[in-house]
């Protein structure tokens, strides 16, 4: 019913930028929050950076400063720009929406996940 599609993830340099994005499509009338997760390999799933209907944002500690994330309600998309990436920024990484009403009914979605995007940073 929700399909999320993450677009932009590749290989970059150490202190390079990138930015991903994620597209939400589907019978949506509203996203409370969008966000993005990172899991590496042989470790857990990490909140990256999130974001609420209203423009609130949160991020990792590890990623303050670094990381910025937007979003465009109309379009049902959002955005994370990554600068000064480092190496231990290299993961997959998921987009994530969150508190979805879906249909002409307006049915509740706890949550929805892209199929992640990989971003490797090399040193």
């Amino acid at each position: 019913q929700v399909q999320l599609v993450e677009s932009g993830g590749g290989l970059v340099q150490a202190g390079g930028s990138l930015r991903l994005s994620c597209a939400a499509s589907g019978s949506i009338f509203s996203i409370n929050a969008m966000g993005w997760y990172r899991q590496a390999t042989g470790r857990q799933r990490e909140l990256v950076a999130v974001i609420s209907s209203d423009s609130s944002t949160r991020y990792a500690d590890s990623v303050k400063g670094r990381f910025t994330i937007s979003r465009d309600n109309a379009k049902n998309t959002v955005h994370l720009h990554m600068n000064s990436l480092k190496p231990e920024d290299t993961a997959v990484y998921y987009c994530n929406a969150g508190g979805l009403r879906i249909g002409n009914q307006g049915l509740y979605i706890p949550d929805a996940w892209g199929q992640g995007t990989l971003v490797t940073v090399s040193s």
